[in-house]
């Protein structure tokens, strides 16, 4: 130790718990007033000191000193009490000094091993030496060598402070709490105050604040009943003080307004001890720290006054009152704001507060389960944490309703800058890297790294874009809410880039704004966001060249064009016309590669052409499309989801290689955030319809070959009826190929073509703005095309012509698909049409040569009847093939000639009274949809018509019959 005594410093009289005011509002000796919070053995006494507590305490203010008079005593106050009670302050004050220097000795001895303990008196003997006064030696002395036999000895009180372990709180307190004074000995008790005079009143009540300031009990302001130190709801609350009787009235008001300061302080002391725990986040730990560096402060005002106290006589309660005036508001300011932090975490009250989300939570303690996290108490975040940007934005908010208080506002705006240093951190490494730092969870930016870019490959809700990172709604800070979309897509275009290798991640930005209070916030956020943008554009746009993988896209799943896809279904029509699950998807990809690298065709200068697949789909489009149309109760964010193979659907029994076919398409990160899994689904349900439109063509073209070039149809029949009636057919074919054709041309003409041209054309005009030859960005040439923009106008594109292709609405969907069985049956089944044709004809029925046919004619007809074999029954169910609706009767069991044209006629009825009237009502349809939704059906309206006119459905409206068909 020093030669020389020093003042101790308020840490070690914290630590310690001996402070340097202890014994001076007493009058007495270092040894006998005891202060609450003192060292080791600083409460033991000794019977000496109790016998002659008493003496001194009553002869303290009534004797006139004589030795060297206390600096306060130069102000020449008048009271002669006050000046003998001055006198012994500066003595007293020696010896305490002395007192605690020993003291910390003994501390610190006795945290490395416990020797013998030194009662108080010998340790204040040794500490004053020669300079104590005879007069006090002499009666303990004498009581230590005769002590009373009868009456045992008290057991000595002593109180310890012990050093707390380490917490998840940093900033947190690591002194024991001190015992409360009631439990001191009645012997260590002051004397009341209304024995004493108003003066000295006046110094012990200056002397107990001073360490009520710091949160210790004082020798006659003590905490109030029912507040337990011990229990840290009570702590965070505050401590209720309490004066001992007797106080002088005009003393005790004063006191009572500065002693809310010091509830102030203990109440803020340990919400910082609280609210810096690992689990309240990077925030709430700098806001810790700047209210920890103002409470040091605070403590520095305090010995600061402790120090005038000391050295100037005309220091009254008053005067200290004046001083601590503007840090009382202050200590109030920051109470107020700590008192709704812990309102909103649920410490103070049971007040539920909504603010927290709990799907957070959870999502939370996944992430840390699949991180080799434990579920621990200080791994778990509780439900009512208020962290990250809810703290940013009640201090914003208290800063707002606190404009008109320049003290307030000064010290609000200190808070707010240091508390979002470490959130500017990270929204700095979220704008400028793409990367999420965030222990806590408390950024606005929330990233499941569950889900990863791998599941594109099957992901048909655009999980990975959509939900990789989304954006706490709850937890956005008040300065970046009109900008939380710029901040959210900056990032993710970064982190596309940046996983592409496109971004230095090493790089670090230097002069970014630190505090939200940055001039350069704003422009930060938006250089930021507009550089991402043009980064991951350049990106898509030419490294991966999009537009060439969309043209792709157009050459195989819309059929343009479709000259190497006519050679595939020749190629592949054994094949495809067997049952879905008999067909060999192997062999259909094979003659699939072999057409795409035939030279002469466009499609064999693609050179993504190796990505295109052949798959099978056992649902039906209709059914797969009606499933999606019917859902119904979609939550908001959510998106339709597809059919796929693995989900329980009946399949369609009928279903062969031409119905089933499907293409699938294959692209790489990044270009699958534009042609996702979703965008795929859509571009197959197009194609199969088209598919099936081309098909259908395909099929009623045959029928037109076989209506011509057969001898059964050609030839000019001498049955006049077998005549009208093979017009009746080569009528029904016509419209039938009338209406595939037009709504095949309507499909890809005015629809597809014109929304492609459209999207192509967006598409160019962000690409002639993304900069010029300099590589400029395209910041500076205002409005500006984003990645986002871009997919929505991709995915636009493809809901627009499933929607103008009758795709997306039920009804018309029911009615297309009536029309289209009826088509496709009518040419399954035109042979059995010229069979039946065949036995109804009385000139094919004899040996003999009609007269109306040709002798070739005739040698064709004896060639191809002698190739027949000779039982029919390997033909279809005859009941079943004339069947178009499910009333009528079939042909078998005929009565000649006459019946079998009769039920030929019939048949032929049956199937033009379906397709006309279904046409009519689609035709209805039509306009009734062109008139509410979509304009563009008018036109193709007007092409269908021409197929009906003529018949007696012409102009059926809905309202008569044709909705109870459907």
């Amino acid at each position: 130790m020093s030669s020389a005594p020093r003042p101790p410093t308020y840490a070690e009289k914290r630590t310690s718990g001996v402070a340097g005011l202890g014994d001076r509002g007493s009058g007495g000796s270092a040894s006998s007033r005891p202060r609450m919070g003192d060292g080791p053995g600083s409460f033991r006494t000794d019977a000496s000191s109790k016998t002659t507590a008493d003496q001194k305490t009553s002869s303290r203010y009534a004797e006139s000193s004589t030795t060297t008079a206390h600096k306060r005593s130069t102000s020449g106050h008048p009271n002669p009490t006050l000046r003998s009670a001055n006198s012994s302050f500066e003595e007293r004050e020696r010896r305490t000094e002395k007192a605690h220097v020993t003291t910390r000795e003994t501390f610190t001895t006795r945290t490395r091993s416990p020797p013998r303990r030194t009662a108080p008196a010998e340790k204040t003997r040794a500490a004053d030496g020669p300079k104590q006064r005879p007069s006090e030696s002499r009666p303990r002395d004498a009581r230590q060598e005769t002590p009373i036999p009868d009456k045992p000895l008290p057991a000595p009180w002593e109180p310890e402070a012990t050093l707390l372990p380490h917490t998840t709180a940093p900033l947190a307190c690591r002194i024991s709490v001190p015992p409360l004074a009631s439990a001191a000995p009645q012997t260590l008790q002051p004397k009341p105050l209304h024995e004493l005079p108003l003066e000295a009143q006046e110094a012990v009540i200056i002397e107990d604040l001073l360490f009520v300031f710091m949160g210790f009990e004082g020798q006659y302001i003590r905490f109030a009943k029912g507040y337990n130190p011990f229990e840290e709801r009570d702590r965070l609350s505050g401590p209720q003080w309490r004066i001992l009787p007797g106080l002088d009235p005009s003393l005790q008001d004063l006191t009572q307004s500065m002693l809310r300061m010091a509830s102030h302080y203990t109440a803020l002391e340990t919400f910082v001890d609280v609210q810096s725990r690992d689990e309240f986040g990077a925030v709430n730990h700098a806001l810790c720290a700047s209210i920890r560096k103002l409470l040091h402060e605070y403590l520095v005002m305090v010995a600061q006054l402790e120090t005038q106290f000391l050295s100037d006589d005309a220091f009254t309660l008053h005067v200290l009152n004046v001083h601590v005036l503007s840090t009382s508001h202050m200590i109030a300011q920051l109470y107020a704001l700590a008192h709704e932090f812990l309102k909103r975490n649920a410490l103070l009250d049971d007040e539920t507060d909504d603010s927290s989300d709990s799907n957070d939570d959870y999502d939370h303690i996944l992430e840390q389960l699949r991180d080799g996290g434990e579920l621990v108490p200080g791994n778990m975040t509780g439900k009512k944490i208020c962290k990250g940007g809810v703290v940013l934005g009640v201090i914003a908010k208290r800063l707002e309703s606190m404009s008109g208080d320049p003290a307030a506002r000064a010290l609000l705006t200190s808070l707010l800058r240091d508390a979002s240093r470490p959130y500017m951190t990270m929204l700095n490494e979220w704008l400028h890297h793409g990367a999420i730092n965030d222990p806590h969870a408390e950024f606005l930016i929330e990233e499941k790294r569950s889900i990863r870019r791998e599941r594109l490959e099957e992901d048909y809700t655009d999980e990975y874009w959509e939900r990789r990172y989304t954006i706490r709604d709850r937890q956005v800070p008040p300065q970046l809410e009109g900008v939380r979309h710029k901040v959210l897509l900056a990032g993710k275009y970064l982190n596309v880039v940046r996983e592409c290798g496109g971004v230095d991640v090493s790089l670090q930005v230097k002069d970014v704004p630190t505090s939200f209070d940055d001039n350069r916030f704003l422009d930060n956020v938006n250089n930021a966001y507009a550089h991402a943008n043009e980064s991951l554009m350049r990106l898509l746009l030419t490294a991966h060249d999009l537009p060439a993988r969309l043209q792709s896209l157009k050459h195989y799943f819309f059929l343009d064009p479709s000259d190497y896809f006519s050679y595939f279904l020749e190629l592949g029509t054994s094949e495809l016309r067997k049952p879905v699950k008999s067909v060999n998807t192997g062999k259909l990809q094979s003659l699939l590669d072999l057409v795409l690298r035939q030279p002469g065709s466009i499609v064999s200068l693609d050179p993504f052409k190796e990505d295109v697949k052949v798959v099978m789909n056992e649902v039906t489009l209709t059914k797969s499309l009606q499933r999606v149309v019917n859902i119904t109760g979609i939550e908001q964010g959510e998106s339709l989801q597809p059919l796929s193979s693995n989900q329980p659907l009946e399949s369609d029994k009928n279903a062969n290689g031409f119905t089933s076919l499907q293409l699938d398409y294959t692209v790489p990160f990044p270009v699958s955030l534009v042609i996702s899994r979703k965008t795929i689904w859509r571009y197959q349900a197009l194609f199969r319809y088209l598919l099936s439109l081309r098909y259908l063509e395909s099929q009623l073209s045959t029928t037109w070959q076989t209506h011509t070039s057969g001898v059964v149809w050609s030839y000019k029949s001498s049955a006049r009826n077998l005549e009208i009636w093979k017009r009746r057919v080569w009528t029904l074919r016509a419209r039938m190929l009338v209406f595939v054709q037009q709504l095949l041309y309507f499909c890809t003409a005015e629809v597809i073509e014109p929304n492609w041209q459209s999207l192509m054309a967006r598409l160019r005009g962000k690409e002639g703005a993304g900069g010029g030859a300099d590589g400029a960005p395209a910041t500076t040439t205002g409005v500006t095309r984003t990645v986002d923009e871009l997919m929505q106008d991709h995915v636009d594109f493809l809901d627009t012509c499933l929607k103008e292709c009758m795709l997306t609405n039920s009804k018309l969907l029911r009615i297309h698909s009536k029309l289209m069985q009826t088509c496709t049956v009518f040419a399954t089944y035109t042979n059995w049409l010229s069979r039946e044709l065949e036995k109804a004809d009385p000139d094919l029925s004899g040996s003999q040569k009609p007269p109306n046919m040709t002798p070739d004619q005739w040698r064709h007809f004896q060639s191809i009847r002698s190739q027949k074999p000779t039982q029919q029954s390997s033909d279809p169910n005859s009941s079943t093939l004339q069947q178009p609706t499910e009333s009528g009767s079939g042909t078998g069991g005929g009565g000649g000639e006459e019946a079998r044209i009769a039920e030929l006629f019939d048949v032929m009825r049956k199937w033009e009274t379906n397709f006309s009237r279904h046409l009519q009502i689609l035709l209805d349809a039509l306009n009734h949809y062109a008139a509410t939704e979509t304009v563009v059906l008018l036109s193709l309206c007007a092409r269908l018509s021409t197929a009906n006119q003529g018949t007696e459905y012409a102009g059926l409206r809905s309202e008569e019959e044709g909705v109870g068909v459907v």
